[in-house]
C-alpha cells in the first residue's frame, strides 16, 4: 500500500466529511427560499397519525424550524419541521439562555381560554357574584 493512500485514507477516516457547510446563511433571511404552507404540513404529518388537523404554521424561535400547531384527538400541540422538510421534531425547545421552555409557553397561549366564553346560566354561585375575581370550578358528580 502506498504511503499516499494510507494517507488519504486515514485523513477520511478522521476528518469527515459533513454537509454544515452547504447552505451556510451569510445574514441571508431563511424564509425567503423557505417556506411552509398548511396544507405540506398537514400532508407531512398525515403520514404518522390521519387525525391530525394542522391549526397554523409559523417560524420558531430557533432559526431553522417550522412551528406548526396541530390537533390530534381533540388535545392541541406543537411539533417542528426543520428547513428542508426532512425532520420532523416533537418535544421540548428550551432556550438555552435563561433556560426558558419555549415549547410550554407557546402550548399555554395556544391553550389558552376565554373565560367569558363560558357559559354560567346553571352555575351554582357561592359568594358575592359581583366579585372582581371569580374562580370557575368544572367537577363531575358521578
Amino acid at each position: 500500500m502506498s504511503r499516499g493512500f494510507f494517507f488519504l485514507i486515514v485523513t477520511l477516516l478522521f476528518c469527515p466529511v459533513s454537509d454544515s457547510y452547504a447552505f451556510a446563511t451569510k445574514g441571508q433571511d431563511c424564509s425567503k427560499c423557505h417556506t411552509l404552507k398548511k396544507e405540506e404540513a398537514t400532508a407531512l404529518l398525515k403520514n404518522f397519525d390521519q387525525s391530525i388537523k394542522v391549526l397554523g404554521v409559523s417560524r420558531s424561535q430557533a432559526k431553522y424550524l417550522w412551528e406548526v400547531s396541530i390537533e390530534s384527538n381533540g388535545k392541541k400541540g406543537l411539533v417542528y419541521i426543520d428547513l428542508p422538510k426532512k425532520h420532523i421534531f416533537s418535544g421540548s425547545l428550551i432556550a438555552i439562555q435563561g433556560k426558558k421552555n419555549l415549547t410550554q409557553d407557546r402550548l399555554s397561549e395556544i391553550n389558552k381560554v376565554n373565560v367569558s366564553q363560558i357559559p354560567l346560566k346553571d352555575a351554582v354561585i357561592l359568594g358575592n357574584k359581583n366579585a372582581k375575581h371569580k374562580v370557575i370550578v368544572f367537577d363531575d358528580p358521578e
